[in-house]
Protein backbone atom coordinates (compact mmCIF):
# COMPACT_ATOMS: atom_id res chain seq x y z
CA UNK A 1 0.00 0.00 0.00
CA UNK A 2 1.43 3.43 -0.80
CA UNK A 3 2.23 5.27 2.59
CA UNK A 4 2.77 9.17 3.16
CA UNK A 5 6.43 10.72 2.14
CA UNK A 6 8.62 9.86 3.90
CA UNK A 7 13.00 10.11 4.93
CA UNK A 8 15.00 7.70 4.67
CA UNK A 9 13.85 6.26 8.36
CA UNK A 10 10.71 4.20 7.56
CA UNK A 11 8.11 3.44 9.92
CA UNK A 12 5.54 0.43 10.06
CA UNK A 13 2.08 1.33 9.93
CA UNK A 14 2.37 0.58 13.96
CA UNK A 15 4.97 2.93 14.29
CA UNK A 16 2.53 5.73 12.64
CA UNK A 17 0.19 4.99 14.41
CA UNK A 18 1.83 5.27 17.67
CA UNK A 19 3.17 8.71 16.88
CA UNK A 20 -0.11 9.89 15.74
CA UNK A 21 -1.61 8.84 19.31
CA UNK A 22 1.22 10.07 20.79
CA UNK A 23 0.87 14.00 18.99
CA UNK A 24 -2.65 14.17 19.58
CA UNK A 25 -1.87 13.10 23.77
CA UNK A 26 0.48 15.67 23.85
CA UNK A 27 -1.87 18.42 22.91
CA UNK A 28 -4.68 17.54 24.71
CA UNK A 29 -6.37 15.39 22.46
CA UNK A 30 -9.53 13.84 24.54
CA UNK A 31 -11.25 10.39 23.81
CA UNK A 32 -8.78 8.62 22.22
CA UNK A 33 -9.47 5.37 20.57
CA UNK A 34 -7.14 3.61 18.38
CA UNK A 35 -8.84 1.00 16.36
CA UNK A 36 -6.89 -1.96 14.52
CA UNK A 37 -8.69 -2.41 10.92
CA UNK A 38 -5.68 -4.62 9.35
CA UNK A 39 -8.10 -7.76 8.41
CA UNK A 40 -10.87 -5.37 8.11
CA UNK A 41 -9.89 -2.75 5.66
CA UNK A 42 -8.28 -2.10 2.32
CA UNK A 43 -7.31 1.26 2.64
CA UNK A 44 -5.50 1.66 6.16
CA UNK A 45 -3.77 -0.35 9.04
CA UNK A 46 -5.18 1.75 11.67
CA UNK A 47 -7.85 4.26 12.03
CA UNK A 48 -7.57 6.93 14.96
CA UNK A 49 -10.38 9.06 16.23
CA UNK A 50 -10.26 12.13 18.35
CA UNK A 51 -12.09 14.85 20.31
CA UNK A 52 -11.18 18.34 21.35
CA UNK A 53 -13.37 21.37 23.26
CA UNK A 54 -13.80 23.61 20.48
CA UNK A 55 -13.09 24.05 16.54
CA UNK A 56 -10.16 26.16 17.44
CA UNK A 57 -8.59 23.28 19.18
CA UNK A 58 -9.25 21.05 16.41
CA UNK A 59 -7.57 23.48 14.09
CA UNK A 60 -4.68 23.75 16.47
CA UNK A 61 -4.17 19.92 17.01
CA UNK A 62 -3.92 19.11 13.20
CA UNK A 63 -1.58 22.11 12.60
CA UNK A 64 0.44 20.44 15.33
CA UNK A 65 0.12 17.05 14.06
CA UNK A 66 1.01 18.45 10.49
CA UNK A 67 4.03 20.93 11.35
CA UNK A 68 5.34 17.51 13.40
CA UNK A 69 5.72 15.04 11.12
CA UNK A 70 6.55 16.97 8.41
CA UNK A 71 10.04 17.84 10.66
CA UNK A 72 10.52 13.93 10.32
CA UNK A 73 10.00 14.04 7.10
CA UNK A 74 6.66 12.39 6.82
CA UNK A 75 3.59 14.38 5.77
CA UNK A 76 -0.37 13.35 4.67
CA UNK A 77 -1.66 12.37 1.69
CA UNK A 78 -4.53 14.31 2.53
CA UNK A 79 -5.94 17.02 5.19
CA UNK A 80 -9.30 17.53 4.78
CA UNK A 81 -12.29 20.01 7.06
CA UNK A 82 -9.62 22.13 8.48
CA UNK A 83 -10.79 25.04 7.46
CA UNK A 84 -13.90 24.35 9.63
CA UNK A 85 -12.45 22.81 12.13
CA UNK A 86 -15.99 20.70 13.07
CA UNK A 87 -13.78 17.25 11.69
CA UNK A 88 -10.74 17.35 10.38
CA UNK A 89 -9.71 13.57 8.31
CA UNK A 90 -5.85 13.69 8.01
CA UNK A 91 -5.14 11.13 5.50
CA UNK A 92 -1.26 9.10 6.19
CA UNK A 93 -1.89 5.83 4.16
CA UNK A 94 -1.60 3.34 6.28
CA UNK A 95 -3.17 5.36 8.99
CA UNK A 96 -5.98 7.86 8.78
CA UNK A 97 -6.83 10.08 11.75
CA UNK A 98 -9.91 11.73 12.62
CA UNK A 99 -10.07 14.90 15.07
CA UNK A 100 -13.91 15.93 16.41
CA UNK A 101 -15.02 18.67 17.51
CA UNK A 102 -17.03 16.53 20.48
CA UNK A 103 -20.60 17.11 19.49
CA UNK A 104 -20.05 16.81 15.20
CA UNK A 105 -18.23 13.02 16.82
CA UNK A 106 -21.32 11.86 18.46
CA UNK A 107 -23.27 12.71 15.04
CA UNK A 108 -21.15 10.70 12.75
CA UNK A 109 -20.08 7.87 15.62
CA UNK A 110 -17.35 6.57 13.66
CA UNK A 111 -16.65 4.40 16.50
CA UNK A 112 -20.26 2.31 15.67
CA UNK A 113 -19.28 1.56 12.57
CA UNK A 114 -16.07 0.10 13.60
CA UNK A 115 -17.86 -1.82 16.27
CA UNK A 116 -16.16 -5.02 15.65
CA UNK A 117 -12.64 -3.76 14.99
CA UNK A 118 -10.26 -4.31 17.68
CA UNK A 119 -8.86 -1.34 20.00
CA UNK A 120 -5.90 -1.10 21.02
CA UNK A 121 -5.32 0.78 24.53
CA UNK A 122 -3.22 3.80 24.77
CA UNK A 123 -1.42 2.52 28.03
CA UNK A 124 -0.67 -0.65 26.07
CA UNK A 125 1.37 1.21 23.39
CA UNK A 126 3.37 2.83 26.55
CA UNK A 127 1.50 6.43 25.33
CA UNK A 128 2.60 8.88 27.53
CA UNK A 129 -0.55 10.75 29.08
CA UNK A 130 0.26 14.53 29.97
CA UNK A 131 -0.57 15.19 33.37
CA UNK A 132 -4.22 16.68 34.21
CA UNK A 133 -4.32 20.59 34.87
CA UNK A 134 -6.08 21.56 38.18
CA UNK A 135 -8.54 23.96 38.15
CA UNK A 136 -7.23 26.56 40.69
CA UNK A 137 -9.41 28.12 43.31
Amino acid sequence: MLAVKKSNRSLSAEGLARRLAQLVLDKKGEDLVILDVRDRASYADFILIASARSARHVQGLADYIEEELFKEGIEPLGVEGKSEGQWVLMDYGDVVLHLFFEPVREVYDLEGLWIDAPRVEPETWGLVFPEEVQDEG
